[in-house]
């Protein structure tokens, strides 16, 4: 059997439960044309207008909080955190910004660490923050209990927040742009029927709906569902019994679980997951054990 990827290894647990080592002791002037921004940056968008006011701000103020870099070469820089300072300053015309050099040799761990300061640091629309925790779990094998850790949050809320890229892309850029909220979002999961996500999510965008009157139509849409289902399988003859099983998995595993049952007795049983991480996980809550 495949080993499974590792987690997160001492060093990255000791960079973020000490004080990192850095270069300069402390904040240094660095030139604005030896620094780059990271790749994995979680944020993807940068509002071009907030931009241009940080830049008139920086230009009257200085950049008060130094970002934070790594460097990679002689004179070469990565951004950790801090990038929409770092362009700001661009705007502003600044040749050098203040930045904080940490001391981190082990590439892997530059990569961890930008992903997961930028979770905690970065005001990341709700899409953003998903696709970080996704990215943490798809490029470096951590479970989805692993990554709450790292960022200092629950698993239900992570598991919560990897879901919302679930929803359908016109729905997901809704709640990119806060057309939709969080809350929103979360109940929009609520419906199978992806017809049904997009004519609510026209009504949120419209301000024709909170999110308490969406959580009673998509209870009431459950209900329809539940009951629909109970006919076909009275008619059918399928035991209840394999729709509460299938309802309490659903509930402990936070997964789409299905079971089907080829007589009154015998069957197999569906779970859905996003990676081989995730599955891993799934395997440890069920059995005890990761593989």
């Amino acid at each position: 059997m495949a080993s499974k990827k590792r987690g997160l290894g001492k060093g990255l647990e000791a960079i973020f439960n000490e004080n990192v080592k850095e270069i300069s002791g402390g904040a240094s002037e660095l030139k604005i044309n030896e620094i780059s921004p990271n790749r994995d940056q979680p944020r993807k968008d940068f509002d071009e207008e907030a931009l241009n006011n940080l830049a008139d701000s920086i230009l009257k103020h200085g950049v008060i909080q130094p970002i934070i870099v790594v460097e990679t070469s002689a004179n070469e820089y990565q951004i950790i955190a801090g990038e929409r300072r770092w362009r700001a300053a661009r705007k502003a015309g600044l040749k050098e910004i203040p930045a904080i050099v940490k001391d981190i040799r082990e590439e892997h761990l530059v990569d961890e660490i930008a992903l997961i300061e930028n979770l905690q640091r970065e005001n990341l629309n709700p899409i953003e923050e998903a696709l970080g925790y996704k990215n943490l779990m798809e490029k470096y094998g951590l479970t989805q209990e692993e990554v709450a850790k790292s960022v200092g949050k629950s698993r239900p809320a992570v598991t919560n927040s990897v879901r919302l890229l679930k929803l359908p892309l016109d729905v997901q850029n809704l709640v990119k742009n806060n057309k939709i909220s969080f809350g929103h979002a979360k109940v929009l999961l609520s419906f199978e029927n992806e017809e049904e996500i997009i004519k609510y999510s026209k009504k949120i965008e419209e301000n024709e709906i909170s999110v308490r009157e969406l959580e009673k139509i998509a209870n009431k849409s459950k209900k329809d569902r539940v009951k629909s289902k109970k006919d076909v399988k009275e008619n059918s003859g399928r035991d209840s019994y394999f729709d509460e099983v299938e309802m309490a998995m659903m509930e402990n595993l936070g997964r789409k679980v299905k079971i089907f049952n080829k007589n009154k007795k015998s069957g197999t049983i569906e779970i859905e997951f996003y990676n081989k991480s995730d599955l891993s996980e799934i395997i440890r809550r069920i059995v005890g054990q990761s593989y």
